[in-house]
């Protein structure tokens, strides 16, 4: 199944901050102990905890829960396998953003450097 297909599949996350672990459960089809399984598996999974000590799943945990669903469930990775998986995307991910920020940061002295010389030619 492609990622677009997967994209299809998948519940429509509400427009909150915070879900509650019954919520995420319950949206994505799984008991809460699998959850909470996961977190200790996957280092990036990490929802915050409330002063009662509930836990607090932002957004992005709630998008990476259905990646890790995903490609446990659809793809058949094992958990190992899955893991490596996402790090792999986050390291193509940090390099392709440093490969768009590669021109931002050229050096501009060159540049500044014709310019200067254009401007003493001017004078003379």
């Amino acid at each position: 199944m492609s990622e677009a297909a997967a994209s299809a599949n998948a519940p429509e996350i509400p427009d909150k901050l915070f879900f509650r672990i019954g919520e995420v459960s319950t949206m994505l089809g799984l008991e809460p102990y699998v959850l909470r399984y996961w977190e200790s598996e996957f280092p990036s999974l990490s929802p915050k905890k409330s002063g009662t000590g509930h836990r607090l799943y932002r957004r992005k945990d709630v998008e990476l829960l259905l990646q890790i669903k995903h490609l446990l469930y659809e793809k058949r990775f094992t958990i190992d396998g899955a893991r490596q998986h996402l790090l792999a995307e986050a390291k193509n991910a940090q390099k392709d953003i440093k490969q768009e920020q590669q021109p931002l940061f050229s050096d501009p002295l060159p540049e500044i450097r014709r310019e200067l010389s254009d401007i003493l030619k001017m004078m003379k």
